[in-house]
């Protein structure tokens, strides 16, 4: 079982995000295994892998595919595919075909978040390399965790004058620069989903992660919070090891 599918596509990798001012459907889509997949024989479960990673294969020159595994680490999803592309009836067109695949019929999909990219209001002045992503387009995929959620602010928030809202966002991102490990991707879902916006941390240090998450509670920020869970902690892995991990 190949992992070409799990890069993304060369013609991303040559042309400049920053040139290239095309906005990016992103979506965060959880998988869980049903028990009986398990008790299939090996050789039913194998075929049934294959199948599945030819059918995310399939995509590798259409749309960035990067699979991570929650197995153990929460009990309503085992596995997620972060996919990002310009096409949203392709993304639909794939789910339809991994469904169809041997482990797809033994999948439901506990959580999908639907986002796009969008340059940040608050952020055209700090912009530091590895750690905030406000352009047009995201390059993930190049630590080993993401911890991801969709989240959704207080209607008074949006009242707030732009003055004001710029000044409580600046020291939310003068915390977030005190921890360069971690690499925010934040992309918008107004409209589309039932979350405003879907954040997703990168970063080879979890601990990093946690810190920042507790210094960002004692943010003024904090106080126009609605909702920031489910949090999902994922580790990028190859599909191969994704469904290996599933018990087969």
């Amino acid at each position: 079982m190949g992992g070409s599918a799990l890069r993304p596509a060369e013609r991303d990798r040559t042309s400049s995000a920053n040139e290239d001012t095309r906005r990016q459907y992103v979506n965060f889509v959880f998988y869980k295994i049903d028990p009986s997949w398990r008790r299939l024989n090996a050789k039913q479960r194998e075929a049934s892998k294959r199948d599945f990673c030819r059918a995310v294969e399939s995509y590798a020159n259409r749309l960035m595919v990067l699979p991570y595994s929650t197995m153990g680490l929460r009990s309503d999803c085992d596995f997620m595919l972060w996919r990002i592309g310009y096409d949203l009836e392709l993304m639909q067109q794939m789910s339809a075909e991994m469904l169809a695949t041997g482990v797809g019929r033994y999948l439901t999909t506990p959580y999908s978040f639907l986002s796009m990219t969008k340059r940040s209001i608050y952020t055209r002045e700090h912009v530091h390399e590895g750690q905030f992503d406000t352009r047009a387009q995201i390059v993930p995929g190049q630590h080993r965790y993401l911890f991801v959620y969709p989240f959704v602010k207080t209607r008074p928030w949006y009242l707030l004058p732009l003055e004001e809202r710029q000044k409580i966002m600046n020291e939310h991102i003068r915390i977030g620069h005190k921890y360069p490990s971690v690499k925010l991707n934040t992309t918008y879902s107004f409209g589309l989903d039932d979350q405003e916006f879907v954040v997703a941390f990168e970063t080879d240090k979890p601990a990093d992660f946690l810190d920042l998450v507790m210094e960002l509670r004692e943010s003024q920020s904090s106080l126009y919070t609605l909702r920031d869970t489910p949090i999902f902690s994922c580790i990028h892995r190859t599909l191969d090891e994704v469904l290996n991990l599933l018990g087969g």
